[in-house]
């Protein structure tokens, strides 16, 4: 995920709000460490994404964009030109992130004041425009619950028949339901093991009832800690947490609130049930499966993809590897310390997994499984 700020949960702001330099240069240490794509977010104060991933492609060659996005803000027929033409511009490598929205304080910020399940409904028909506007030319018209128009058609198409690939985010049932519908791949927090395989079954079960066969691919998001030997890396996880709880990175839970919040343990807790399952996994113990963490996610108040996976390298690569064994297809990782952790990933982590996949292609032994997540995406 890269953002066009230096800061974190564990760094105050450095420099302007917009600093393309550090933008630039921030998405090339993705593309030289080897991922595939890259998450721009969305809040109601942090700059536009669409733009954002513009000067992204324009100053990278083959990184791939994910922009989050809100249905609701724009009509879904601007928004399929306005990616499209995104896309033609990146070269094909545009990728749509659709979050509904959990908060809805963070919702009223940008004039949306429709109910949870309200928001859920009007996704669903803004995607169903969204895919028909993408799919062919032709002027069609409709008439829905949240949208009307007449004879819509467009002169810009996505680059690839098939459209913009579609991630969708959340963990309730109306997430399920919405997003196995509609999405690509289906984006969820890195939970234990067991509660992944949980929420996994769960979209497959809505995707089966919604008609979808073959279900979305599962994208997991971690926040990776590496050291040199299971020791540094563990005195690295504590230095980070502690300066979590220091305040440190106040400001940045002020300025990016959909990616943290600073924990109130006298209200209710959060809204979105991706965030209640992280805090309830923290409940349950601090340390789950091989390597994920969970104190951190407490100590931000679970208001984004906030767990860690701890180790070295190699060991944090096993641990990727485990959530691809359960059907994971995209891994999404990120880290406290976001440009120099981008670096180290392609070092480590990034590496291993590759070499780890490429073997298993090899001898065939996964085959079915390999062939949704050996091709960059």
């Amino acid at each position: 995920m890269i953002a066009t700020q230096d800061s974190s949960e564990t760094r105050p702001a450095h420099g302007p709000v917009i600093d393309r330099d550090y933008t630039a240069r921030f998405a090339r240490a993705h593309e030289s460490a080897g991922f595939d794509r890259v998450l721009i977010g969305y809040s109601s104060g942090r700059p536009d994404g669409a733009q954002v991933a513009a000067y992204v492609a324009a100053h990278t060659e083959r990184l791939g964009l994910l922009v989050a996005h809100r249905p609701g803000f724009i009509a879904p027929t601007l928004a399929a030109r306005s990616f499209a033409t995104l896309d033609h511009f990146s070269g094909g490598r545009l990728a749509v992130h659709i979050i509904t929205g959990g908060n809805d304080t963070e919702q009223r910020r940008d004039g949306d004041h429709l109910t949870k399940e309200e928001r859920y409904e009007r996704t669903d028909e803004y995607l169903t425009i969204l895919r028909r506007a993408w799919a062919s030319g032709e002027p069609f018209s409709h008439e829905g619950t949240h949208y009307r128009f007449e004879e819509y058609g467009s002169q810009v198409l996505p680059v690839h028949a098939s459209g913009i690939p579609l991630y969708f985010g959340g963990s309730s049932e109306a997430a399920y339901r919405v997003g196995a519908k509609h999405a690509d791949t289906f984006a969820l927090w890195g939970e234990p093991l067991a509660g992944t395989a949980e929420q996994i079954a769960s979209v497959r079960a809505a995707a089966t009832a919604a008609g979808r066969a073959p279900a979305p691919g599962i994208s997991v998001s971690f926040r990776p800690i590496l050291g040199a030997t299971e020791e540094l890396a563990w005195e690295r996880a504590h230095r980070v947490l502690d300066t979590i709880k220091s305040g440190a990175g106040a400001p940045f839970f002020d300025q990016a609130p959909h990616l943290g919040s600073r924990p109130d343990t006298s209200g209710p807790g959060p809204q979105n049930t991706g965030s209640r399952r992280l805090l309830a996994a923290a409940a349950q113990g601090d340390l789950h499966d091989r390597a994920l963490w969970t104190p951190t996610a407490t100590a931000t108040g679970a208001g984004g993809n906030t767990t860690a996976l701890v180790g070295t390298p190699e060991t944090v690569a096993k641990a990727l590897l485990d959530y691809v064994d359960i059907g994971v297809t995209t891994l999404l990782i990120r880290g406290y310390d976001p440009l120099d952790d981008a670096v180290a990933y392609g070092e480590g982590p990034i590496a291993l997994v590759h070499q780890e996949l490429a073997h298993r292609r090899a001898n065939s032994a996964a085959a079915p499984v390999l062939d949704s997540l050996g091709g960059r995406r």
